[in-house]
């Protein structure tokens, strides 16, 4: 019985993924297997994987013939996981030593859905602690209960997949499987899911992933077209929240934080190709108009006057005819 599944995925991080592997042959047990998923690179990342796949014990490669992304390069991962429990990592991140056998610990001693975990943000040189946004840890929660409030941070904002570890059955109930074809915010409906569906949590302050920020090559850094992702992430969060049998609870959340996303991409919007820029505002302007409208009136009305006057005037915007996600 495979006790882990740890879901790797890579895409021309040919750089960085030596530092990746070496870190996983420092966590490796019997009963673990390393789900390394290269997505297609061109660079020479699949030699550095060709190589892992020798030498790093439990080591699975798994190919893909077409660029898919992230969430659907986690998707291939979870399809081949045999795991009782499963997390991920990206492939230009690392480990600390032993992390993954004291996670799994924690979770079991736990006995809950999911445990989430702090981490350490790595850019160039300089290291910071990133801690969930809940108090309580070290204690099974209500996940749908950490939602709100909808003016705070919460665990929904903490939407790193990598930063925790989840039991089996939520990937037998459908809940760990990212929405495919998503480019960027994909932890975003995949988070809201969890904490609406599961059944129970736990924080801890574990700190064993090292995130690496400032990447060239991530999206993050890039202003095309594919950053706008985020749109149709946060709509997906918005419509499921919107059936929810508590829709009139959380909706307030889901729309509060789509608009502080959306409000942080327009200051920014220097950083994107011009096209790019246009349609962001058009189809920002769009995004506005679909929201419930009574529930983003109160959202704006919350916000600071900066971000709130900016997104009042894009939501006047007329959209441009044609324009699509």
């Amino acid at each position: 019985m495979v006790k882990l599944s740890v879901i790797v995925p890579f895409y021309n991080v040919r750089q960085y993924a030596p530092d990746t592997v070496k870190s996983l042959r420092a966590n490796t047990r019997d009963d673990f297997e390393f789900i390394l998923v290269d997505d297609c690179s061109s660079d020479g990342t699949l030699d550095v994987l060709a190589r892992a796949k020798r030498e790093l014990p439990g080591a699975v490669l798994v190919r893909r013939e077409r660029n898919g992304g992230l969430a659907t390069a986690r998707n291939t991962g979870l399809d081949r996981a045999r795991g009782e429990y499963v997390t991920f990592l990206d492939g230009d991140d690392w480990l600390a030593p032993g992390y993954y056998p004291r996670l799994l610990a924690v979770i079991e001693e736990l006995g809950c859905d999911f445990v989430r975990a702090d981490h350490v943000q790595c850019t160039g040189r300089a290291r910071s602690v990133h801690r969930v946004p809940h108090g309580r840890r070290g204690v099974v929660l209500d996940p749908r209960a950490a939602i709100l409030p909808a003016d705070r941070t919460t665990p929904v904002d903490y939407a790193y997949a990598w930063a925790g570890v989840y039991h089996r059955r939520l990937l037998e109930r459908g809940l760990l499987h990212f929405t495919d074809g998503l480019r960027t915010a994909e932890d975003r409906p995949w988070i809201w899911r969890l904490h609406r569906e599961a059944e129970s949590f736990a924080v801890c302050g574990l700190l064993g992933v090292h995130y690496r920020r400032g990447v060239a090559t991530s999206l993050t850094q890039i202003g095309d077209v594919r950053q706008l992702d985020f749109l149709r992430a946060f709509d997906q969060v918005v419509e499921e929240t919107a059936r929810d049998r508590e829709a009139d609870l959380l909706l307030p959340k889901a729309v509060r934080t789509y608009c502080a996303i959306l409000a942080h991409h327009l200051g920014s919007v220097e950083r994107f190709e011009p096209p790019v820029a246009r349609k962001l505002r058009s189809l920002g302007a769009r995004a506005l108009r679909r929201m419930p409208q009574g529930v983003l009136d109160e959202a704006l009305d919350s916000m600071d006057v900066r971000r709130a006057t900016r997104l009042r005037r894009l939501r006047r915007r007329p959209a441009a005819a044609g324009a699509a996600a």
